[in-house]
């Protein structure tokens, strides 16, 4: 199956209006609470296909609920046409061709399912809470998210795809069903299909999981600790892979003695 590299590069598929929704999906919820701090932990899918709702119920009431909304970073309402793509938009940044090259497939992959960033929960999230005017920050910046990808090593895909092949696929056909299958998990708040995409991540490439998923999830367990120290109730929104598995955020937090209790 593809690895978590390749599915964050569905972020640069280009923005569409959401369709009519039909099915309701419940992707997963996370809460950490204490005696006057609430801090709702939502895992996003970054492009979808815009064919359910899961913007309802539990994930609604805590959304509406939230003084604020947490994303992983702030990126650019109207970029420039063409991909976004922070690695290779910036001078400096001279990505690897096997990034590049899973990237596109990604991209191309995605579409085949009908998943457009514009109808990834990260940018809904983000429509609604400037409509009614909930501040909105992110956990990150933009230029550290464009550092990290200037650092990513050279071998950030598995052998497959550098010897042009998709991961979990021999053919692009393959890669839009893992696409389409990583989609329908999140839809079902299946938390195992990410922890597998991760593990073969971490074994493919050690340096870009720790870069991708266990330095951020540290990084974010801090701020979602220092933001435990003032009253109020918060919304975080991030990639549904930075909640599953050994190094998640959900563990750092545990680790920093903040347990946290699945609602959804």
């Amino acid at each position: 199956m593809v690895n978590l590299l390749v599915a964050a590069a569905l972020a640069a598929a280009s923005p569409i209006g959401v369709p009519p929704s039909a099915p309701v999906a419940e992707p997963a919820m996370f809460v950490v609470r204490d005696a006057d701090t609430t801090v709702y932990i939502f895992g996003t899918f970054h492009a979808l296909d815009g064919r359910s709702e899961w913007f309802g119920n539990e994930v609604r009431d805590a959304f509406e609920h939230s003084g604020e909304l947490v994303l992983e970073t702030l990126i650019p309402e109207q970029p420039q046409p063409g991909p976004y793509i922070p690695a290779i938009r910036a001078p400096s940044v001279t990505p690897s061709a096997s990034f590049l090259a899973t990237t596109r497939m990604a991209i191309n992959a995605g579409r085949a399912q009908g998943m457009q960033v514009g109808n990834g929960a990260d940018m809904v999230l983000r429509r609604v809470a400037e409509a009614e005017g909930k501040p909105v920050e992110g956990l990150e910046t933009l230029q550290l998210q464009i550092d990290m990808f200037n650092r990513m090593p050279a071998n950030a895909t598995t052998p497959a795809s550098r010897a042009g092949q998709p991961v979990g696929g021999s053919s692009m056909a393959g890669l839009s069903r893992a696409m389409g299958e990583m989609q329908s998990a999140w839809k079902r708040g299946d938390q195992s299909v990410f922890v597998r995409m991760l593990d073969q991540l971490r074994q493919a490439s050690p340096d870009t999981y720790r870069m991708m998923f266990t330095e951020r999830n540290d990084r974010w367990a801090d701020w979602i600790r220092a933001r435990m120290q003032a009253p109020g109730t918060v919304f975080v929104a991030v990639g549904a892979g930075h909640l599953a598995g050994p190094d998640s955020l959900l563990v750092r937090l545990a680790e920093r003695g903040i347990p946290s209790q699945r609602i959804k």
